[in-house]
């Protein structure tokens, strides 16, 4: 099937909207983890729940692997577009760049909110001297939030540099074709199984698997785990790959209705099998933890496969809110971590029910963000920055069918 150039380029606002949806699911996502049952967040809350949980393992499940599905498919696009000189520079302003401006800001916002809370918990000794500041190497780096900035770096140099090898191994280009057709056979119901299993076997030997994380967040050091770059390499890919055959993105709407009942019955058979909430890895490769691994496995990309069809089915036209907030998101997502802390041990002894305070922390931290968006950043050379363009004061800009990388 072959679609418009037109068709292509408005149906692209359905994934622009996934994208942006991924990033600020991160602010309920980080928002939740004060209300667990038992404590693994620095904040504990008084009121908790373990709908909290189910809801962290709900937005956990397929949040960054759907992101790196867009991120992959814009990355080509770009790169064919205005080529790898161009997208180099690009990608080291506009990914690289906040990774190294921001990363200081926001570790001196979390270690406020650390401090915050440990003295309204008495856990600091009036008087006793301060504990020794951590050391830090490549090995245990802490990326925080910030970490998927890293991975991206890693990805699109990766990219350019299997780019460069094939153009000169491949001069005819002889191996396009070749990928077209394996992209064709890759895309169908059996998709989420396909890729599954690399990543069940990557889970499956890594001794330091939490299954309750699903794919590991690599925010501890330069060098991610072997199943982050596994799970997320593989989505970035197969994005990547996507682009070419963008006739492709029907198959995938049209199978959403499956991938979801798929991502559902697997992602509550992953969730039972990790144990709930828990925290403690399965270290030994057993049967049960192969089990765990594939069915957790499956419902990653499941779930991944089923909100980029339905985004595609029900978000491709063109909105000024829902392109106002895709805009938004990336700055919302860069700054909100120390907030959302900050707005936790706020409230963590307050009287009142979990999903209260839950919804309450969310929509202020957003509120505050989205603001600091407004006022800040969109109308300036930070707009220009993070998002590609600056939208004048006083001037509303026209419809755009093209959205930013």
């Amino acid at each position: 099937m072959v679609i418009s150039q037109a068709e292509q380029v408005e149906r692209l606002h359905g994934l622009d909207a996934l994208r942006a949806g991924a990033l600020l699911l991160g602010v309920l996502l980080h928002a939740s983890l004060s209300f667990f049952p038992q404590q693994i967040w620095i904040v504990a809350d008084d009121s908790r729940s373990i709908g909290a949980a189910w809801l962290f393992f709900a937005i956990h499940l397929f949040r960054m692997t759907a992101f790196f599905f867009i991120a992959g498919l814009f990355a080509h696009r770009m790169l064919a577009r205005r080529g790898c000189v161009a997208f180099a520079k690009d990608r080291v302003v506009r990914i690289a760049g906040p990774l190294a401006a921001f990363w200081f800001p926001v570790m001196a916002g979390i270690v406020t909110a650390l401090v915050w809370n440990a003295h309204a918990n008495g856990l600091v000794t009036p008087g006793a001297p301060p504990p020794p500041p951590p050391t830090y190497d490549w090995t245990n780096f802490p990326l925080t939030h910030l970490w998927f900035l890293w991975v991206l770096t890693l990805f699109y140099a990766v990219v350019l540099i299997v780019r460069a090898v094939l153009g000169m191994l491949d001069r005819a280009g002889r191996a396009g074709p070749v990928v077209d057709r394996i992209t064709g056979a890759l895309i169908g119901p059996w998709t989420p199984a396909v890729l599954a299993a690399p990543l069940a076997l990557a889970l499956w030997l890594d001794p330091k698997w939490i299954a309750f994380f699903a794919v590991p967040t690599p925010d501890a050091g330069l060098i991610p785990d072997t199943s982050a770059l596994i799970g997320f390499g593989l989505a970035f890919g197969l994005g990547f790959v996507l682009d070419r055959r963008r006739d492709l993105l029907d198959r995938i709407a049209k199978w959403s209705p499956l991938f979801l009942c798929v991502a559902l019955v697997s992602g509550v058979t992953a969730y039972i099998l990790a144990g709930g909430p828990s925290i403690a890895p399965m270290g030994e490769p057993t049967v049960g933890k192969a089990l765990a691994a594939a069915v957790t496995a499956v419902a990653v990309y499941a779930s991944a496969l089923a909100a980029m069809g339905l985004c595609l089915r029900f978000a491709s036209g063109h909105s000024p809110v829902q392109r106002y907030l895709s805009d938004a998101s990336y700055w919302i997502y860069i700054v909100h971590l120390p907030l959302v802390m900050l707005a936790q041990v706020w409230v963590q002894d307050w009287a009142g029910p979990w999903w209260v305070k839950l919804i309450g922390v969310s929509a202020g931290v957003f509120a505050v963000c989205l603001a600091s968006y407004e006022l800040l950043i969109r109308h300036s050379v930070m707009g220009r920055w993070l998002n590609g363009r600056r939208v004048p004061w006083r001037n509303r800009p026209a419809p755009a069918l093209v959205p930013a990388e």
